[in-house]
């Protein structure tokens, strides 16, 4: 039978190879390791390209090693939701997610909702842009608006997510305050911005809605034409005016996160605000940012879970206000 040295000893060693196992021996530092993003759309969408871009950074900046990224795509994001719900305990998982998934809660009736999960972290903003392809009939907004206008059901609209989500929120805004009823307005919604791409490209829609980020290549290329904004101001490298700019008075920017499951260790916890804070300051996610277009809108913990759960109150009062609640 061990003696009590033995034992000591024996408790002693395990702990130090716990510590290794989390620990990065090169440069001593405490790493994340092992940690999977879960992305609740499909491949291309804006989370994707933010879990995809944050992963990297993290990695990188030696951050984090063993970044795992996956997509559960369904019923607007809230698919991934229940799987996250569902995963209690698990201080390896988190969701990217936005203003798309509490939308898709509201919408969908989901039976899991986001104040259920542990907020980490508010990390980005970006406007949408109202967008066709080069072939497309519409060359400007003002000429857009006056024939969907007169025709609303003639003019269908893509969007990357769900009702409630940014890329339907957005050009409901717009129709409202063109004077389009927005019951009549003709909503195609797509699960991300990548599956939206080819029936833009297709010109199977009147016009797209999504987040500036997820097109860049393509607008560089020519192969999409950008008709307006719609944030606060123009974005760099992009001809075209904001809504606003063009007499329409909407302002719309989106936003995205990262949650994790609840019922996560309070070490847990802090370890994945503290990494995502790492990676915050880390040159290779502000070189993101600039790159992607992204605005900065880090917040972290119990004020980002305050921030959710307004946008859930707005969202929904939006819907109500707007007649599709």
């Amino acid at each position: 039978m061990p003696t009590p040295k033995l034992l000591a000893a024996i408790v002693g060693v395990l702990a130090a190879v716990s510590m290794t196992a989390c620990t990065d021996t090169g440069g001593g530092t405490d790493k994340i390791t092992g940690l999977r993003i879960m992305v609740p759309n499909s491949p291309g969408g804006g989370y994707d390209i933010t879990a995809r871009t944050s992963a990297k950074a993290m990695e990188d900046a030696n951050i984090a090693r063993s970044v795992e990224v996956f997509n559960l795509p369904g019923a607007g994001g809230t698919v991934g939701l229940g799987r996250l719900v569902g995963e209690n305990g698990n201080g390896k998982l988190v969701m990217q997610m936005g203003l798309g998934v509490v939308g898709s809660v509201y919408t969908n009736k989901s039976p899991s909702d986001l104040t259920e999960t542990t907020p980490i972290a508010r990390l980005v903003e970006e406007p949408d842009i109202i967008v066709v392809s080069k072939n497309s009939k519409y060359t400007d907004i003002k000429q857009l608006a006056a024939e969907w206008k007169a025709n609303p059901g003639a003019v269908p609209v893509g969007g990357g997510s769900s009702p409630g989500g940014p890329d339907h929120l957005a050009p409901m805004l717009v129709a409202k305050a063109i004077g389009i009823e927005p019951k009549r307005v003709n909503y195609v919604p797509f699960d991300g911005g990548g599956e939206l791409l080819a029936s833009i490209l297709g010109n199977k829609l009147g016009f797209g809605v999504s987040g500036v980020g997820e097109y860049l290549d393509q607008i560089e290329a020519g192969e999409l034409r950008v008709l307006a904004v719609t944030g606060p101001k123009r974005i760099d490298g992009v001809d075209a005016p904001t809504l606003r700019e063009a007499g329409i008075d909407v302002e719309f920017t989106n936003w995205r996160g990262v949650v994790a499951p609840p019922g996560i260790s309070d070490s847990d916890r802090q370890a994945l605000i503290a990494a995502y804070t790492k990676m915050h300051g880390s040159a290779q996610w502000k070189n993101a940012l600039a790159n992607n277009g992204w605005g900065d809108a880090f917040l972290t913990g119990d004020e980002f879970g305050g921030f959710i759960q307004r946008q859930t109150d707005q969202v929904g009062s939006v819907l109500n206000e707007l007649g599709l609640g």
